[in-house]
This record gives C-alpha cells, structure tokens and sequence, in this order.
C-alpha cells in the first residue's frame, strides 16, 4: 500500500535510491534531498510497510500566478500501478488556484499529461548537460 505525503520530516537520502534512472548524469541521493527540501511544494508517494519513498513530484511557485513542474517520477518496478496519476491530481489541486501551471516533458510522455487538462505548448530552454547531477 502506498501512502501520500508533502512531509519531508522522516526522508533521508538514504529513502532516495534509484530516482532519476536513465540520466546520464544523474543526481546522488543527496542532492535528490536537497531538490526536494529546496522545491516550494513536494508530494512523495511512500510505501506504508517499509517507509521506502517510490516516487514524487516537485513543484516552483510564486504562489501567486504562475507554477513549474520540473519532476514527476515513480521507481520503475511501482510503476503502471496509478501512482504518477495520483502524484499530478494532487500537486495540481495543491496548485489550482493559480493561472498558469507549466512542465515540460519528452512527446513519448504528452498523452499521460493530456488526461490531467493539460495542453501541448510550444518552449524554449537552456540544458547544461554537465550539471545534470547537481554536483557542484
């Protein structure tokens, strides 16, 4: 059974192992705490038996027009188990109140986002590929 929480309270960098699979260069477990503590809203889904952290969702926010969600992800053997889906409806419903709430992601993963109301849009960004890790 997975639990959801916005608490950081008990999370160590121990609980974060094998996020961020298929990065070349992928953020330690302690700098995946520091994103977490460091993001203005956080939801990690949380097994109950074992208190194992199986995925999460980050959010950024002026709180007053606008949201960023840069990170949504479950640990690939939770996933197809509906808890991304539950990850997104409640950072958007934490977030509903604002006028815009932007992510950007790969067109393989744009029909997930669709469900949720979300629209294809058109961006631009900067990748630093060497600082994928967060490593300074």
């Amino acid at each position: 059974m997975v639990k959801y929480t916005d608490s950081l309270e008990a999370v160590t960098s121990d609980d974060l192992n094998g996020f961020f699979a298929g990065w070349r260069n992928r953020p330690s477990p302690e700098t995946h705490l520091k994103i977490l503590q460091n993001s203005d809203k956080v939801i990690l889904a949380v097994e109950q038996d074992s208190g194992k952290v199986v995925g999460f969702i980050t959010a950024v926010t002026d709180g007053v027009l606008s949201a960023y969600i840069p990170l949504l992800e479950v640990l690939s053997e939770y996933r197809s188990q509906g808890i991304g889906q539950h990850l997104i409806r409640r950072m958007l419903d934490k977030l509903k109140g604002l006028y815009m709430i932007d992510l950007t992601c790969d067109p393989d993963v744009q029909s997930f986002y669709l469900r949720f109301g979300m629209k294809r849009s058109t961006g631009m960004m900067v990748r630093n590929y060497e600082r994928q890790s967060g490593a300074e």
